[in-house]
């Protein structure tokens, strides 16, 4: 397996998908390249959720569908021959497969149930960081500045989150300076009470 560098910005994210065969020629692949208010697993020290609406700026953005992310193996484009649209449940994408050699290697390996998960490639414009009552670090994307592709995968994209660790060291940081403020704080109210 190569692995190759990310985009500046990007992380990835995998779901399961789906896959239909309506007759003898049509056989379509349809998945969630994320679901809405759903707590991921462990990201390396943090979870995540994706909040409805963070998708609304860039459905109309050139995204493609991918096999393993590998732009070399082109799947479907939106807009175009993928479909690409928010429900109530999250990003939603949709295409029909092509004859390309390796759509036909990809829907064997799906139909055998070697591939069964979908991810997706994205750079966040906004999130927040906070702290559940079990103590745990959540991350809410609330806005995508860019959404790249949708792909049925054989390794989930979890590998990199450069960014995310970023954002979360900002985070735990301004979390701990707030806590030692916060102490720093108590000693002087305490020293001024002994001192009076």
């Amino acid at each position: 397996m190569t692995i190759k560098a990310l985009r500046e910005g990007e992380e990835r994210r995998a779901f399961p998908f789906e896959f239909r065969a309506e007759g003898d020629e049509q056989r379509t692949i349809t998945g969630y390249g994320a679901l809405f208010n759903t707590l991921s697993e462990n990201l390396g020290g943090f979870r995540e959720q994706i909040a409805p609406g963070a998708f609304d700026d860039v459905l109309n953005d050139d995204v493609r569908a991918l096999f393993n992310h590998d732009a070399n193996l082109i799947l479907a484009r939106s807009p175009g021959t993928m479909k690409l649209g928010v429900d109530s449940t999250g990003l939603r994408y949709e295409f029909d497969v092509g004859g390309q050699s390796y759509a036909q290697d990809l829907v064997e390996s799906i139909g055998r149930g070697d591939i069964t998960q979908s991810s997706f490639a994205f750079w966040v414009e906004e999130d927040s960081w906070d702290e559940d009552d079990e103590g745990r670090i959540i991350r809410t994307i609330h806005k995508i500045r860019r959404l790249y592709d949708v792909s049925p995968v054989t390794y989930p994209g979890y590998s990199d989150t450069s960014v995310a660790a970023r954002s979360l060291d900002a985070f735990t940081t301004g979390r701990l300076s707030a806590s030692t403020a916060r102490e720093h704080e108590r000693r002087a109210r305490e020293l001024e009470l002994l001192n009076a």
